[in-house]
């Protein structure tokens, strides 16, 4: 099965942090909630954990104010200064101090006005991305966005801590309930990081040695080479030390939960199909439909019916409308879709499910601009690499 979200700017995710630092709490005995209550100090703990700020670091934490993620606050800043990092304050999206948190001149000092935030920004090392902190609809530019003006500068990185990205099978967005709650909190506390983090370097490896294909019941059939394109390895490593890898934006993004690999292949060698359910493109409803691709552009749209509605999206999206963007493999046990359930966790980073993106890929190091980013996820996929499966009708194959 094929499914799809849709967005219109370029995706982010949520969080800043790194690795090795003092904890205050190991989340092994932290409590950790498994009565159906979030167990914040677990939480806490292993953001610290796997963001490790060092000493002298300079820490921000970005968060929205009156959500129950209020409670991290003063665990999060008291790790920070425990580990010997400078605790800069925590402030929200249009720059507000957030109430309940420790007041700070950094803080305070941020202001509403975005002519200053670059010069203050440029000085954080690592931010934490709470839920609720995410890019404003309504402004053009935003702490988070101007954070991101920071990365692109090849330097500090974010933690991306969203809680959020529960999707049913019919692409519409589900409520972080205490179900989904349960999940995402035992894909953090639990996942073996050190068990992700090889299998995913395993992956890039193949990755750069063959011919990637994809294919599905449905009809899709595309392949594509990645050669020495960047891919990020999402496997929950936030620390200083490994942004001395980091490649493109999303390299210094690091997700909690994490899971998956995401790349933008070599455009001019993506060559195939991809064939979707229903779904909406243009306000339109569309069923049938299949795009075919030369060197990485769309240029055949069959539809039974609503094609106009996938031409009119593509139009208005202009070049990146009909670029190929991205694939993301998931490969975290703990996010995979759960038995009998029909609902895809966390962006598609559970074990098995397949991203295969439309769009924007400046955020993976690539040249395509424009904003638009259309997502599609396959929870039937296979996917070869070089000969060798790696996914087969949506389950990944142990290795």
């Amino acid at each position: 099965m094929t499914h799809r979200l849709k967005l219109t700017t370029p995706c982010v995710f949520a969080c800043l942090l790194t690795v090795g630092a003092c904890v205050p709490e190991s989340p092994d005995t932290a409590e950790s909630g498994t009565d159906g209550a979030l167990g914040f100090p677990a939480i806490a703990a292993t953001l610290l954990e796997r963001s490790a700020p060092q000493p002298g670091e300079r820490v921000l934490l970005l968060g929205q104010a009156g959500t129950r993620w209020d409670a991290v606050l003063p665990l999060l800043s008291g790790g920070i200064q425990e580990a010997g990092a400078v605790y800069l304050g925590a402030v929200d999206i249009f720059g507000a101090p957030l109430p309940g948190a420790e007041s700070t001149e950094f803080a305070t000092g941020l202001g509403l006005d975005p002519e200053g935030w670059g010069d203050m920004l440029v000085e954080v090392d690592l931010a934490v991305k709470l839920p609720g902190a995410t890019p404003s609809p309504d402004v053009d530019y935003d702490v988070y966005r101007a954070l991101q003006d920071v990365l692109r500068g090849d330097r500090a990185r974010t933690v991306h801590f969203h809680w959020a990205g529960a999707t049913s099978f019919a692409m519409e967005e589900l409520p972080v309930d205490e179900h989904v709650d349960m999940v995402y909190q035992r894909a953090l506390l639990e996942t073996d990081y050190e068990a992700l983090a090889a299998t995913l370097t395993a992956f890039e490896a193949a990755l750069r040695a063959g011919v990637v294909r994809v294919t599905t019941p449905g009809g899709t059939d595309i392949s594509f080479e990645v050669a020495d394109r960047p891919v990020t390895r999402q496997d929950g490593d936030a620390s200083a030390a490994r942004m001395a890898e980091a490649r493109n934006l999303i390299d210094r993004e690091v997700e909690l939960p994490a899971g998956a690999a995401r790349v933008s292949p070599v455009l001019g060698t993506v060559e195939g199909t991809i064939a979707f359910p229903p779904a909406q493109w243009g306000g339109r409803a569309v069923e049938g439909l299949v795009l075919s691709f030369m060197e990485g552009r769309v240029v055949d749209v069959e539809a039974d019916s609503g094609r106009e509605g996938v031409i009119a999206e593509m139009d208005a999206a202009g070049d990146a409308g009909r670029a190929f963007r991205e694939l993301a493999v998931g490969f975290n046990p703990l996010l995979a879709i759960p038995d009998g359930e029909e609902w895809i966790p966390y962006y598609g980073y559970g074990a098995g499910v397949v991203r295969l993106s439309l769009g924007d890929n400046t955020e993976l190091g690539g040249a395509v601009g424009g904003g638009y980013v259309r997502w599609n996820f396959f929870t039937d996929a296979t996917v070869v690499v070089g000969g060798e499966v790696w996914v087969r009708d949506g389950v990944l194959v142990a290795r």
